[in-house]
């Protein structure tokens, strides 16, 4: 099913339109690799950096606490033993590498089929252009107003852009990203995508051929 994506100036009225081939539009989903690759994503955003001391690595020890027999209490030979108040920690959590690694072409499958399902449900807001010559907060809620982008945004920008970023980085609701760090996540994750035509047009050709 061949579409249109509407272009809209900054007052969010139809400036132009562009058209989206019949098979980026019919193109299927293959959940299981979207929620493989979001998997990935998420577990390469952990730390991993969770530690604890095992009886070797907490200080004090050395000398066996009371002799073997004829105490009537249990034989001990470290007071550092995991069963004792401040010994070491058994089977607890060391630092680890989350990272999983996927695909380049799952990456992309996944990407793909997030976007164009965003432009199936009309939840992505072009801009012919953004003719902001200084930062204003103002300017962007007047934009996402006129766009009628609610809830989570996701701005697509370009890096150069400063005046760009500074003016939606004040506004919680939306997270910032350029176009070569647009990643499965963050499309699933917002409401609606705003861009311009021009990045749009790099988004299609990129990610979505």
């Amino acid at each position: 099913m061949a579409a249109t994506i509407n272009v809209l100036d900054i007052k969010g009225k139809k400036v132009s339109d562009i058209a989206i081939a019949e098979e980026i539009m019919a193109y299927k989903v293959n959940q299981a690799t979207v929620h493989q690759v979001v998997v990935a994503y998420l577990n390469g955003l952990r730390q991993g950096t969770a530690s604890t001391k095992t009886r070797g690595e907490v200080s004090g020890g050395g000398a066996k606490p009371w002799r073997q027999k004829g105490t009537g209490r249990a034989r001990a030979g470290s007071n550092r033993s995991p069963i004792w108040r401040h010994g070491g920690i058994t089977h607890g959590p060391q630092p680890r590498d989350f990272a999983t690694k996927v695909p380049k072409k799952m990456k992309y499958a996944a990407l793909k089929g997030s976007l164009t399902e965003k432009m199936r449900d009309d939840q992505v807001k072009v801009v012919d252009k953004l003719p902001w010559k200084a930062p204003s907060t103002k300017a962007a809620v007047e934009l996402l107003s006129a766009l009628n982008a609610e809830g989570k945004v996701l701005a697509v920008v370009m890096d150069e852009r400063d005046e760009v970023i500074k003016s939606f980085q004040n506004l919680p609701q939306v997270k910032i990203v350029s176009a070569g760090q647009l990643t499965t996540y963050d499309v699933l994750n917002c409401d609606d995508v705003v861009t311009t035509e021009e990045i749009f047009n790099i988004m299609v050709k990129e990610r979505l051929a």
